[in-house]
């Protein structure tokens, strides 16, 4: 029996990012240095949906539960 592997980078790319200055896309995400406690942090580029222009923030992913 084989088994789907996702990527936590994979599983980003596609989806919705929405915040109060920005909806768009996620199109890459990469792993980042940046510390939140109990999550990963992820480097995303984010393509608006208005402007189609590509802006990168920080995403935090919890880990654990």
């Amino acid at each position: 029996m084989s088994a789907n592997v996702y990527t936590i980078e994979s599983l980003l790319i596609g989806k919705i990012y929405r915040s109060k200055s920005l909806t768009g896309e996620i199109i890459d995400a990469e792993k980042s240095d940046v510390w939140y406690q109990g999550c990963e942090s992820y480097r995303v580029q984010v393509r608006s949906l208005d402007t189609f222009k590509d802006t990168y923030r920080i995403l935090a992913v919890r880990i654990n539960d």
